[in-house]
């Protein structure tokens, strides 16, 4: 039985020595508070997200009067779903996808990441200390899926605060404010793509929502209208958070191992590589979990029918046994199995798009400010399960 706090300030802000120091004890703990075995290693944690005895079983939040619009957008999503299901929900979205949206917007993605880079390299002018968090990482990949999805400019700044108040019920020791609130939001951003989803009916665009709304696979069959809204607020959700939180943790890495930044500074082709690194040294999610569907043997413990087992992926990505030293930062690093996107039938759909938009955004950052720093104490933001920051003060100059 593992006793981790995964409250504890101590533990959010740095999780990984708790992790090794629990990895070496036993690879599947059970969390007595929490209710449910955790999977330490990469071993039991890639065993966690690929047997197919352990699944997504959404159970509507309680009291469902109180919870309608989120437990709608939950019990819609591909994420929550296992085959048939997800199968189904799966090949329609992939199809909607692989239309070309994601290379198409890559020079329009570039080029809005070197804009918000010249912004913030202007505003700091090599002295004063600028938020790269609110000037550049929240604000492209909300602008991209925007952009994706055909969300008219004067409604974008409606989706990031939606998002915001939605992932906040993911953690655990919620309150009841925030729990209300991430049912506002769920409900005000299901009544907007409602009607945004009517729009696309009657007048389609070449974007991912009006593909969303005409898609069919080969039997015929098409997204009904609460899968289609769903999938809008998962791709934003799932999306701009884990790009948002990767910008903020991966690039709080390198200035704080200024030697790894210099490697990257000489070597630009080491970028792609690089980004696999960061999300493998530092990632946005810390946990997902999953539920037995009958007996399962993993790490030497049976998770039992009905139980919850969650794979802690930032200590599976801090294995010694699959990494060498893993607690260092290695941009050059090439052997990298990382877990980040997850693995098996829910491998984030979302990844390619993540890798343009972070390879942009580091890109531009790195073409455009020869002099890049913190400019200040970054601030953590308080969750164990979405890891990021709040703001990370850096100092850029020409």
């Amino acid at each position: 039985m593992t006793k981790l706090d995964l409250r504890a300030p101590s533990f959010v802000a740095d999780p990984y020595p708790a992790f090794a120091q629990a990895r070496a004890e036993a690879p599947v703990q059970w969390h007595e508070g929490l209710g449910l075995w955790l999977a330490f290693t990469h071993a039991e944690s890639n065993a966690v997200l690929r047997d197919r005895r352990l699944g997504r079983i959404w159970r509507d939040k309680e009291p469902a009067e109180r919870f309608g619009s989120f437990n709608l957008i939950h019990r819609n999503a591909i994420l929550e779903m296992e085959p048939p299901d997800h199968t189904r929900l799966r090949r329609l979205i992939t199809s909607a996808f692989a239309r070309g949206h994601v290379e198409r917007l890559r020079p329009w993605v570039e080029e809005l990441a070197g804009r918000l880079a010249d912004e913030l390299v202007e505003r700091s002018a090599g002295s004063e200390p600028v938020d790269l968090l609110t000037g550049m990482a929240e604000q492209l990949p909300v602008a991209v899926i925007a952009e994706l999805l055909g969300v008219p400019e004067a409604d974008r700044p409606l989706l990031r605060p939606w998002s915001n108040a939605i992932v906040k019920m993911y953690e655990y020791g919620r309150t009841a404010a925030v729990e209300e609130a991430a049912e506002r939001a769920a409900d005000e951003f299901v009544t907007y793509l409602r009607r945004l989803a009517a729009e696309r009916r009657t007048a389609p665009g070449d974007d991912l929502l009006s593909h969303l709304v005409s898609v069919r696979d080969a039997d015929g069959d098409k997204l009904t209208e609460d899968e289609l809204v769903t999938t809008c607020i998962l791709l934003l959700n799932a999306g701009h958070e884990a790009t948002v939180n990767v910008t903020g943790n991966g690039m709080l890495a390198l200035l704080r191992h200024p030697d790894q930044l210099a490697a990257l500074r000489a070597d630009r082709a080491l970028l792609p590589a690089a980004l696999e690194e960061l999300m493998r040294f530092d990632p946005p999610l810390q946990l997902f979990e999953r539920t037995a569907t009958a007996d399962v043997e993993i790490g030497g413990i049976t998770v039992q029918e009905g139980q919850k087992v969650a794979a802690l992926l930032g200590a599976a990505n801090h294995d010694p046994a699959v990494f060498t030293d893993p607690e260092a930062l290695d941009v050059r690093r090439t052997d990298n199995p990382h877990i980040a996107f997850g693995a098996g039938i829910h491998f984030c759909i979302g990844a390619p798009l993540a890798r343009v938009e972070l390879q942009a955004t580091f890109g531009a950052l790195l073409d455009r400010a020869s002099v890049l720093e913190l400019g200040g104490e970054p601030v953590r933001r308080p969750e164990f399960v979405i890891r990021g920051l709040e703001t990370l003060p850096v100092v850029l100059g020409r």
